[in-house]
């Protein structure tokens, strides 16, 4: 069944889908090619008029995208480079290295149904190594590892648990720990549990420093393990344990590669922190601000017994010794909490995965009920590509929507979608965002996190009004074998004195707060946060910065002033320019310590979860390939507008062409190692930042 927002889509084959997909993308590229430069329209008439039937056939099915990056390209790219690139494609359709549907290897497996020994053979992919002899040394191996005996080895199917585990992040720390929780109950349901682990980053470790480069390409690194071990291991089935921000998509795009049983189980969030020198609870996010605070001299112990004579460094030492009390991910709705939502949404979680506590007992009951879970998805063949759909990606935006989640969501949903083959763009962004009201108080722009949440019914008592407000789809399925609307009909709804979410009657704001915009700023698209408490129009001068590190200096030197509307633009902080996209919490927390309402942000970088204020991020072309903003020069004027969707600078045309034409690339920072691999593969933001759409 549709859902409340389906685009219509849905339901159709797949050649249907596909062709209506197009029309919708042929008429806005009509609008937006007729709205730009006559030299843009040439340049993309002149390219296609070199291709030959044949050329132009194999490439239907990646029509849309090519258009997207010829337009981009031609709008924002000097003239003396289009030549190039145009011959540069040309080749890549010539020689068969262009773009081309997906393709994965061809494992041999059992047919769903498949009776051994009278019951239903679950051993679907396993099998091919554990029935016969014909990999006797693979079956030696599986012995050693722990495989009881030749009944265990002939029909138990073998259960991947992933965990991205390792010490020195509270986020991750514990998911070890879970994961034996898990094996356990998997070998009790009869079947063979293995562990394994991948690799992340801290976030909020790294955060302001080189090491922030390497964050998001952990969601690709994560992603390429888990499908590796999973595929070269013949397991059957996966439970994924994920713990900070990137793990979570990281965890599902391998699933939709490797399409086979999964569900994913959120490490869970972190309890709230105490400072007794400020004298309130805190966060992660406190302490980023009150970098801020304590720059411009604004941060100062409250007035309690035992606080007399403390100074602006005690206040300091006293947070970062009391912000994260133990394990699990960073409260408030930042892009970890952001991500399980969201994914709890889609059905891909058992219900109250993204709001039980990483250290709750709820926590470890549920790792105990995945076990009988992924059975039952085995056992009715549910594999992930079943589960992540059109609808199930609307929902993932309708929860974002209403909880106030993170610019990354974006990012990661167009990356999770592109991997699944689903038709997900930004304006499906937009047209979520224009229908679904901003209803929770949650941090970083309100008050509570997600420990409070859980408290008054966490993620399935929110969906329940979701779904009885006509604004979330409850009929799609999910991991338990079930709809999303039976999973959480159990559940109480949420309690009527509670002030965490607002009423959809009396929201925060009537629409999202995820807004796409586009202008000759960024005319591939850019991704800004906008609650409405900080207004929906920002006009100031441009103060530019090439690198993140270069704000961050005048912040800590107090070169910012009040009083002057300023938009501060970080550029060459892309995935290709970063290289990595670095997230901008450093600078964006520090501004609202700093008091700086005077202040708007904007980046082709990325920005945490935790970031609030007028923020723009995801700006399509970056620098680092001639985007327009490249060219931006300090007092341009910038205007941000979430009234028309538009970001732009008061410049004309020519004046940016002419800009372009005298810019010069600047040399990349790497030229081996895995951020140079990175650098040369990924995409853009506007397609999610992926590696592998070539």
């Amino acid at each position: 069944m549709d859902g409340p927002l389906n685009s219509g889509a849905v339901g159709m084959s797949p050649a249907q889908s596909t062709a209506g997909h197009w029309k919708l993308l042929e008429k806005d590229r009509y609008q937006r090619i007729s709205s730009s430069s006559a030299s843009s329209f040439l340049y993309i008439v002149s390219f296609v008029s070199q291709l030959s039937l044949s050329h132009i056939i194999l490439s239907l099915p990646q029509l849309p995208r090519i258009l997207t990056s010829l337009e981009v390209r031609a709008s924002s790219t000097p003239q003396h480079t289009l030549e190039t690139q145009q011959l540069t494609i040309m080749e890549q359709l010539s020689n068969g290295s262009g773009p081309e549907q997906p393709m994965y290897i061809n494992f041999p497996h059992l047919e769903h149904g498949t009776m051994i020994n009278g019951k239903q053979a679950l051993n679907k992919w396993s099998s091919t190594i554990t029935r016969e002899h014909d990999f006797p040394g693979a079956q030696a191996m599986l012995y050693a590892a722990g495989v009881p005996s030749r009944e265990m080895m002939k029909t138990a199917p073998h259960v991947g648990i992933a965990t991205v585990w390792w010490e020195g992040n509270p986020c991750n720390m514990h998911l070890h720990d879970l994961g034996k929780i898990v094996k356990e109950a998997v070998q009790k349901q009869g079947m063979l549990g293995w562990q394994f682990n991948t690799v992340g980053v801290s976030d909020a470790i790294t955060m302001g420093g080189e090491g922030m480069r390497f964050s998001l390409q952990t969601r690709e690194i994560i992603a390429d393990s888990i499908e590796t071990v999973t595929c070269a291991q013949h397991h059957d089935a996966n439970i994924s344990i994920p713990g900070c921000d990137k793990n979570m998509p990281g965890v599902v795009m391998a699933a939709a590669r490797y399409n086979r049983p999964f569900l994913m189980i959120y490490g869970g969030t972190i309890k709230k922190g105490f400072s007794r020198l400020l004298g309130k609870d805190v966060n992660i996010s406190t302490c980023y601000e009150a970098s801020g605070a304590f720059a411009y001299g604004r941060l100062k112990a409250v007035e309690n017994p035992g606080a007399e004579g403390r100074t602006a460094s005690d206040v300091m030492d006293d947070l970062e010794q009391h912000a994260c009390p133990g394990a699990g991910a960073c409260g408030g709705m930042y892009t970890a909490n952001t991500m399980s939502t969201a994914i709890e949404a889609m059905g891909l979680c058992l219900p109250g995965s993204s709001s039980n506590p990483a250290e709750s007992p709820a926590k470890m009951r549920e790792c105990t009920k995945a076990a009988e879970a992924i059975k039952i998805c085995m056992e009715q063949n549910i594999c992930a590509r079943d589960l992540m759909t059109k609808e199930s990606f609307e929902n993932a935006l309708v929860m974002t929507m209403a909880l106030g989640g993170s610019t990354n969501g974006v990012l990661h949903f167009l990356a999770m979608a592109g991997t699944a083959e689903v038709p997900l763009t930004l304006d499906d962004v937009q047209r979520v965002s224009d229908k679904i009201p901003f209803l929770a108080d949650l941090a970083p722009s309100g008050k509570y996190l997600m420990e409070d949440l859980y408290n008054i019914g966490g993620t399935p008592s929110v969906m329940k009004l979701l779904v009885a407000a006509g604004l979330m789809n409850g009929n799609i399925p999910t991991v338990t074998g079930k709809t999303l609307a039976e999973n959480i009909e159990p559940y109480p709804a949420l309690p009527q004195d509670q002030v965490i979410i607002r009423p959809v009657s009396n929201p925060i704001k009537t629409t999202g707060h995820l807004q796409i915009l586009r202008g000759n700023l960024s005319p591939g698209g850019a991704v800004a946060k906008i609650t409405g408490k900080e207004g929906l129009v920002f006009t100031g001068k441009a103060r530019v910065f090439n690198k993140e590190h270069e704000l961050n200096t005048a912040l800590i030197n107090s070169q910012i002033p009040h009083g002057e509307n300023l938009v501060l633009v970080v550029r060459y902080e892309g995935p290709k320019g970063g290289p990595g996209m670095p997230e901008q919490l450093k600078a964006s927390a520090a501004i609202m310590g700093a008091g700086l309402k005077n202040v708007a942000l904007i980046t082709d970088g990325r920005y945490s979860g935790a970031s609030h204020g007028f923020i723009v991020g995801h700006i399509v072309p970056e620098a680092a390939v001639g985007g327009p903003i490249a060219v931006v020069e300090d007092g341009d004027i910038v205007t941000i507008s979430a009234e028309t969707n538009t970001l732009s600078m008061d410049v004309s045309d020519e004046e940016i062409a002419d800009r372009l034409k005298a810019w010069t690339p600047p040399k990349s920072k790497v030229n081996r190692g895995v951020l140079a691999k990175y650098q040369r593969l990924v995409g853009d933001a506007s397609h999610g930042a992926m590696t592998d759409l070539f």
